[in-house]
């Protein structure tokens, strides 16, 4: 089994090469509130190499469609992630998947999607129960988000068998602040314990 890597919240070029060599299959950048927010003109910029199987994610949070068409328009991402209630009020076209964010304590839908599933508040390296979200992962293709690093990812995958795992605070040296080698082991982590599935 194959789980999808996502790197998140980055910032500058070479962590975004660090991230495709060591073998992502989605970069994730924010253009929420955060230490970790970009402009989209910078998104752009920094990821304009990457290889086309490799998933370039709008990360939003609660936007309004002007914000999000602006995104849309000078970042032209793959990917647009976002609180699942928000997609009601956003103009997304087909080309853009749509990963909806559900988070711990609220339901999750009965889905055949991608989807994030991470704590109340995103990037804070708050773990989920991942007992709780074991149970989750048997529908639709959830993305486990929330505290993951490189030293406990593989115990997440072998416990709840996500489609997914993404990471953002757990891959840097400050708030903000991505750390390459850090990058390189989550990775090389996961793809250990994909083989144990």
């Amino acid at each position: 089994m194959s789980v999808l890597v996502k790197v998140c919240g980055l910032q500058e070029k070479n962590h975004v090469d660090d991230a495709v060599e060591a073998g992502a299959g989605a970069l994730g950048f924010v253009f929420a509130e955060s230490p970790r927010q970009v402009t989209p003109a910078l998104a752009r910029t920094i990821s304009e190499h990457v290889p086309t199987h490799v998933k370039r994610v709008a990360v939003m949070l609660h936007p309004g469609n002007d914000e999000w068409l602006a995104v849309l328009e000078q970042f032209a991402p793959d990917v647009l992630q976002t609180d699942s209630r928000d997609f009601d009020g956003l103009e997304v076209p087909e080309t853009v998947e749509r990963w909806p964010v559900y988070r711990e304590g609220k339901s999750v839908p009965d889905t055949d999607a991608t989807y994030v599933y991470e704590g109340p508040k995103s990037g804070n390296g708050e773990t989920v129960d991942w007992s709780v979200a074991a149970e989750l992962a048997r529908r639709g293709n959830m993305v486990l988000a929330g505290g993951l690093k490189p030293d406990n990812v593989a115990r997440a995958i072998r416990t709840v068998r996500p489609f997914g795992v993404d990471a953002s605070s757990g891959l840097e040296s400050a708030p903000g602040r991505k750390d390459s080698h850090l990058i390189t082991e989550f990775i090389s982590a996961a793809r250990t314990a994909e083989k144990t599935l």
